[in-house]
């Protein structure tokens, strides 16, 4: 691609109302996020990696219901439990997927808690970071998933 010619860049400038407005929404992602971590931290870990959530009144999982196979996310819950409990190796063991969110999750709020702080968006390489994570995340718990299955 012909480096004289770039794609155009999405206005950056830094208006009150812009800034404002972002600080706002990052705000909000960070009490969600606590409130996740807040919620997963009251809850008592099912000692057979499944079933957490039921203490939040969920139902059981559909996929296990119909067709008694994990679903990608079973054991999540149980996952972020262990985790706010301190319990690393009991997280990653009832999903890895879940245990890796929780990092990305407490990674996540310095970011937002600086966009709170300062109102402006982190820098294009920041972002592509976190977007990659993400994406790697989603990736392992498929990957855990197909082994969990197949080992079924």
């Amino acid at each position: 691609m012909d480096s004289s010619r770039s794609l155009p860049q999405p206005e950056r400038e830094a208006t009150p109302l812009r800034s404002w407005l972002l600080r706002i929404a990052a705000a909000s992602v960070v009490l969600m996020l606590v409130g996740l971590l807040a919620t997963a931290w009251t809850l008592n870990p099912n000692s057979s990696g499944l079933g957490t959530h039921h203490q939040l009144g969920l139902p059981p999982c559909s996929i296990r219901v119909l067709f008694g196979i994990r679903c990608p996310s079973c054991g999540m819950t149980t996952s972020w439990a262990h985790a706010m409990k301190g319990n690393l190796v009991a997280a990653a063991r009832a999903n890895v997927g879940g245990f890796l969110l929780v990092l990305y999750a407490l990674g996540s709020l310095a970011m937002l808690l600086q966009i709170v702080r300062g109102g402006k968006m982190p820098a294009d390489r920041t972002i592509r970071r976190y977007t990659i994570a993400l994406i790697a995340i989603a990736a392992v718990t498929l990957a855990d998933w197909g082994v969990r299955v197949l080992g079924q």
